[in-house]
């Protein structure tokens, strides 16, 4: 029967490999033998610092294992990634967080997100709260619509919509009329997601709209999306696009029209190309316009 007071202080947690190991095994028994104490906060902690040994299927394996324990774990991982002076251990705590995938600790993986100086544990930390799903939707917005922010944070964030997909979009649908631009172009490239997954009709309604917005960067946002989706029901909206005053979409319009591919857009693209001033976009639409122009020959020959 394993004891995990046999040692005082933090010198419990300090094991050899050979004590690791040993550790692992009875945690192992009593988790198969559903006699394993949840409440035991000491074992929690020598589990969790376990997580900090050199050998990665030791750390994989205590992951696990706390992974199955799941949410009386949870409070003693936070701890561990807020504040263990290790990164493997807050590394290791993140993806156990994951498995777990606890609502109690999205406040803990955002403020990891943001702050942790390590990359792995800012990567796991949104991949948790990925996994968490919609009930981590509202702090994953909050940080697109913050100015204190650097992007690689809303970065994630965009991810981490994205993966949540169609649970989010009761959430993306309203903040696709947020004041902040910013977060309406991120809230598209997630809408964009959904639309790739094909679980949410309406999705691909809301990218056309976009290309309507007062931002540019949620106009580019969104012909980029219904480029990278070869949207042909997009090709009308994005020809008008090619008359847009500003040069940056016009520019974007004609590239989604490219990757669409449609022989529809070579008229209009040929057309913008002869009132085009902007010398970066009548060199986009001349290879857009040959582009289109070589997929139709290979398809001729087909």
């Amino acid at each position: 029967m394993l004891n995990s007071k046999t040692q005082s202080g933090e010198d419990s947690l300090n094991l050899s490999q050979a004590e690791t190991d040993a550790l692992f095994a009875a945690v192992s028994e009593q988790l198969s033998l559903n006699t394993f104490n949840p409440d035991d906060q000491d074992l929690l902690k020598q589990m969790i610092e376990s997580m900090g040994d050199s050998r990665g299927m030791v750390r994989l394996s205590f992951a696990e294992a706390l992974g199955k324990i799941g949410k009386p774990a949870a409070p003693l991982l936070m701890e561990a990634v807020a504040n263990h002076p290790n990164p493997v251990v807050r590394r290791a705590s993140t993806k156990t967080l994951t498995l777990i995938a606890d609502p109690i600790a999205i406040p803990t993986l955002v403020k990891a997100l943001l702050n942790d100086e390590d990359t792995v544990v800012k990567a796991s930390s949104v991949g948790a709260l990925a996994k968490i799903g919609k009930p981590a939707v509202p702090a994953l917005l909050k940080i697109l619509g913050s100015n204190e922010y650097p992007e690689s944070a809303k970065g994630y964030a965009v991810w981490a919509l994205g993966f949540i997909g169609a649970e989010a979009k009761e959430y993306l649908d309203r903040e696709i009329n947020s004041d902040s631009a910013e977060v309406r172009a991120a809230v598209v490239g997630a809408i964009a997601k959904i639309a790739q997954e094909g679980t949410e009709e309406g999705a691909f309604n809301i990218l056309i709209n976009a290309l309507t917005d007062p931002s540019e960067i949620v106009r580019c946002e969104a012909a980029a999306a219904l480029g990278s989706l070869t949207y042909r029901s997009a090709i009308p909206n994005l020809i008008d696009l090619l008359h847009h005053p500003d040069w940056e979409t016009r520019k974007a319009a004609a590239l989604a029209l490219m990757k669409i591919g449609d022989g529809a857009a070579l008229e209009p693209l040929k057309a913008a190309l002869t009132q085009e001033e902007e010398a970066g976009v009548k060199a986009v639409i001349k290879l857009a316009i040959s582009q289109i122009e070589r997929q139709l020959e290979e398809e001729a020959w087909e």
